[in-house]
């Protein structure tokens, strides 16, 4: 059975389901399809602040379905392709989605999985749960911006090491490099991240795009250049009226 991407409200967050309980929630390019078009909703929609990614059956994702990859191994590798590239575009579009992008983890991250977490602003993750990169074990190498994402956050040697060996590390392991925020009692990141994203959803959404323009953008250019944007994008959240509204409150409060 092909795994769906579901989804609901929560408030001002947009929760996405991946829900796949025959297969612990494998990827699909009618998942990618999927995703690609509701980023492209929420990020019209004033009404949404946040987006919550999370799997359905007490497992996150298990990355990509095997049989589909051998089959298309076999008959169809323009089909591979189309898909891989399809993922892609999702992977960047939730780096670049303006709004918080949250993924709540419980169970099992792996392969593709892991990809889509890392993919996401911040972790909140079971603690519990579990992160795999087999990739190696069955002589494939990552896609989906694993590679990318860890030579950049835990380092080439530690990048390497992981994604050769392929071993599964514990959602404590992950918060000890930075890559899980914040860990959550099993069976409860979902509702944890429900509630850091109503906590950001109170934040004024241009400060909180600049914020992840900025900090996705920081490794591209030197300093100076850095300095510019940081200048701009603050000039620009300064004359924004929720900018006046957060000072003179802060200043009265000082006052009292």
């Amino acid at each position: 059975m092909t795994t769906e991407l579901q989804t609901s409200r929560h408030g001002a967050t947009l929760v996405l389901t991946l829900h796949g309980p025959a297969n612990r929630n494998a990827l699909s390019p009618q998942v990618y399809a999927a995703g690609i078009e509701t980023l492209g909703m929420a990020e019209d929609n004033p009404d949404v602040a946040a987006v919550v990614l999370t799997g359905s059956g007490g497992h996150f994702c298990s990355g990509g379905d095997l049989a589909r990859l051998g089959h298309n191994r076999d008959h169809d590798l323009p089909a591979q392709e189309a898909a891989i590239g399809a993922f892609h575009q999702w992977v960047e579009g939730l780096q670049s989605f303006p709004k918080p992008v949250i993924a709540a983890i419980e169970g099992r991250a792996a392969g593709g999985g892991v990809s889509l977490a890392l993919a996401c602003d911040l972790i909140v993750a079971a603690e519990d749960a579990r992160f795999t990169m087999a990739y190696s074990q069955i002589g494939l190498s990552p896609d989906g911006g694993t590679s990318w994402q860890l030579a950049r956050r835990v380092g080439r040697g530690r990048a390497l090491a992981w994604l050769w060996d392929g071993g599964t590390h514990s959602a404590q392991d992950w918060a000890a490099l930075g890559l899980v925020q914040r860990l959550a009692p099993s069976g409860t990141a979902l509702s944890a991240a429900l509630a850091w994203a109503d906590e950001l959803a109170t934040l004024p959404a241009g400060a909180v795009a600049s914020i992840k323009e900025l900090v996705n953008e920081a490794d591209s250019r030197p300093l100076h250049a850095h300095l510019q944007q940081e200048q701009a994008h603050f000039l620009r959240n300064l004359t924004q009226p929720a900018a006046g509204t957060a000072i003179a409150a802060f200043l009265q409060r000082r006052k009292g």
